[in-house]
Order: structure tokens, then sequence, then C-alpha cells
């Protein structure tokens, strides 16, 4: 019972076993980007309207963490062409 979980036991059998399987063609997939694209192009505020300043500042921090990670990288991969260790 521990590897079930709830809704799969509030599932029926036929509907888990099941795949669902998108088809569309290029034509489909391109009228349906445009139409996003049009969308976000008429309506920003709507597009930008899931980003709240806590997840805007979450995003950032990981920025900034990730700017620091290359420094430090830089530094250690600087200094150690700068001055190589010879080992008799």
């Amino acid at each position: 019972m521990a590897s079930t979980s709830a809704v799969s036991l509030a599932m029926p059998v036929t509907y888990a076993s099941q795949k669902r399987v998108v088809r569309a063609s290029m034509k489909e997939k391109v009228v349906t980007g445009l139409t996003a694209a049009a969308f976000t192009a008429s309506m920003p505020d709507v597009a930008e309207a899931a980003v709240t300043p806590s997840l805007k500042n979450f995003l950032l921090s990981i920025a900034a963490g990730g700017v620091v990670v290359v420094a430090i990288i830089g530094a250690v991969v600087g200094v150690s062409n700068f001055d190589p260790v010879k080992r008799s």
C-alpha cells in the first residue's frame, strides 16, 4: 500500500494506464505560437501578472548567486594560471 497514492486509488485503472499523445501539424503549432505571441504583445500586464515581488526577488537572488560562483571560479582559475606550482 505504500507504493500507491490516494490519486491512483481514486482513478480507474483504465484511465491511469492510458497515455495521452498530442498530435498537431506544424501549421497548427505555428498558429498557436503566433496567437500566444500576439496575446502577450497586446497585453503585457497580463503576461507579467504571475511574477510576484517575492518571486522576482528569488529569481534575482539566484542570478546574483550565479554571478558570485562564476567570479569565484574565475578567480581560482586565474590564480592557478598566474602562479603555477612546479614540483620536481
